[in-house]
């Protein structure tokens, strides 16, 4: 705090005068408001008049007014100052009026605003928060600095990491180059594989030593989008090669696919030829030291079984042909009977088993089959000696063999008249694409092809079944049952299991598959086909 000089007074003004212009004075050096003693911010708001010596009429003032005593604040509008916000360390002693008065040195002096003498100190909480704020500031940018230390830190080793990936994509895209190049062998791009993964394997050696030694890209920002980049790159490389292998894997199943085909026709074929053989007379064997007077029902029902399952043969051969041909399967059958409701699609065999079994077997009740131009016995047991000794010529011969041997005989008459009624020239058209093999049959001739092959097989059962049928005494009688009538397990055997099945109606008789016959008082059931038809009344022949 500075002291007031004493060439600053007046010298012709009285001491209480100078007294009091002193502590003005410090007052204003001070900063110190009259009022509440917080610190003045203008100085303008407070005025005080000056005071003259005469203005104070008083005529001894004792030391204790200016000196040890304290006045209450009241008198000079001064607000008492706490001890807390005046700390002083040690304050000089200053000279008032040739005085000196001494402040405590280590406390803190209560002065209320008429005490003179104070000291004009500088705020040591002011210099502390400087200080502190210093310090703060310092602390703050060294903390910002380690921050931004540490973030390019990471972001470089974000960097390194995605450099890391991006080779590592880089090897399983030449990995799986070096695999799709081995089968088929390709030895160009073997080497070529080889050399990327060991490029790769170099880059990553090269990864490794720059993290140890913390040698990091100066521009991670940029590093990151160009690993990203090629690990897309590499990853997309690796999905068209898996492409091209899947490619080639196709290719290998279409190849396969045709060999398995080309081997199952194989094995129809061969199948059509073991059914053949199947079919062919060997297997009436049996029937070698057989007599006419020990003939029975067993014999018919076993030529029958055959026949039957020589149709079936034929009418198979018949449909794939078909088939092949690109024939309307569904078509066809709707054309053979349009009001049968089929339980499955594959049951539409058996309108065309009953379209074949319809034509070979029309006219079987009769002795000549009602072949042109062909004479009997009159007598019942000449006809029965010459049925047999027909069956015994015929049941061991190949039908070929026999009609080549005895094209003028009744069993070439019923070869050819049956074909030409079974074998519609359109059918014959589309298979063959002429109509050679008709032309051939009506020459009196027999055609060498596979289809008239099998046809001439189911031709001689369905003889040697007639044959026999007139060997017996009496003779068999063979029947079948019309459309619409009642089930009966008597005279039918179902081929449609699905028909009894439904509970919506009462299953019919859709058509006869295989007839039926009577032998004696045996009797061997028709096959027929049940389907949802309106009753009708039971007809029998």
């Amino acid at each position: 705090m500075d002291s007031v000089r004493p060439s600053s007074v007046t010298p012709n003004k009285s001491r209480f005068a100078r007294t009091i212009a002193k502590v003005l004075h410090l007052r204003a050096a001070t900063g110190i408001a009259p009022v509440d003693g917080v610190q003045k911010v203008k100085s303008q708001e407070f005025r005080i008049p000056k005071v003259k010596s005469q203005e104070f009429g008083i005529p001894d003032v004792k030391s204790q007014v200016f000196g040890v005593q304290k006045f209450k604040s009241q008198e000079f509008g001064v607000q008492k100052v706490k001890s807390q916000e005046f700390k002083v360390q040690k304050v000089k002693s200053q000279e008032f009026g040739g005085h000196k008065v001494n402040y405590q040195e280590n406390g803190v002096q209560k002065g209320k605003s008429q005490e003179i003498g104070i000291q004009k100190v500088k705020s040591q909480e002011n210099v502390k928060n400087d200080r502190n704020g210093g310090k703060v500031m310092v602390g703050r940018s060294e903390s910002f600095d380690k921050n931004n230390e540490e973030l390019q830190e990471r972001v470089a080793l974000e960097a390194l990491v995605a450099k890391l990936f991006a080779s590592v994509s880089s090897v399983k895209a030449a990995y799986a180059q070096l695999q799709y190049a081995q089968s088929p062998y390709d030895g160009e791009g073997i080497q070529a594989a080889d050399k990327e993964v060991v490029s790769e394997l170099k880059n990553l050696s090269e990864l490794k030593r720059c993290f140890l030694k913390k040698q990091f890209d100066p521009k991670p920002e940029t590093t990151l989008v160009l690993a990203e980049i090629e690990e897309q790159k590499s990853v997309l490389k690796t999905y068209e090669i898996m492409g091209k292998k899947l490619e080639s894997q196709v290719r290998l199943k279409d190849s396969e696919i045709v060999f398995l085909g080309e081997k199952l026709e194989e094995a129809k074929n061969q199948n059509k030829l073991l059914e053949r053989r199947l079919n062919q007379s060997g297997q009436l064997h049996v029937f070698d030291n057989l007599q006419l007077s020990g003939l029975s029902p067993n014999h018919f029902i076993t030529v029958l079984r055959h026949t039957v399952k020589s149709i079936r043969s034929y009418v198979r051969m018949m449909m794939d042909d078909m088939k092949s041909t690109g024939w309307d399967i569904h078509a066809a059958a709707k054309a053979i009977d349009r009001n049968v409701v089929y339980w499955k699609e594959d049951h539409k065999c058996f309108a065309f088993e009953h379209f074949v079994c319809k034509e070979m077997f029309d006219a079987f009740q009769h002795p000549n089959f009602l072949l042109p131009n062909e004479s009997l016995p009159e007598k019942k047991k000449q006809q029965q000696q010459l049925f047999f000794v027909r069956f015994t010529e015929l049941k061991s011969m190949k039908p070929k063999e026999y009609l080549a041997q005895n094209p003028r005989s009744a069993f070439a008459k019923f070869c050819r008249v049956k074909y030409l009624r079974l074998v519609h020239p359109k059918m014959e058209t589309s298979f063959f694409g002429n109509l050679n093999q008709r032309k051939l049959i009506n020459a009196g001739e027999f055609p060498s092809s596979n289809f008239f092959t099998s046809f001439a097989e189911m031709a001689k059962r369905v003889w040697l079944l007639h044959c026999l049928a007139f060997s017996f005494n009496p003779e068999a009688a063979i029947f079948q049952v019309s459309k619409g009538c009642r089930f009966s397990e008597v005279y039918m055997e179902s081929l449609a299991d699905e028909a009894f099945l439904s509970t919506t109606s009462e299953p019919q008789v859709g058509f006869t598959v295989v007839p039926g016959f009577r032998l004696g008082k045996s009797v061997i059931q028709c096959q027929v086909y049940l389907t949802r038809l309106q009753s009708a009344p039971t007809k029998q022949r």
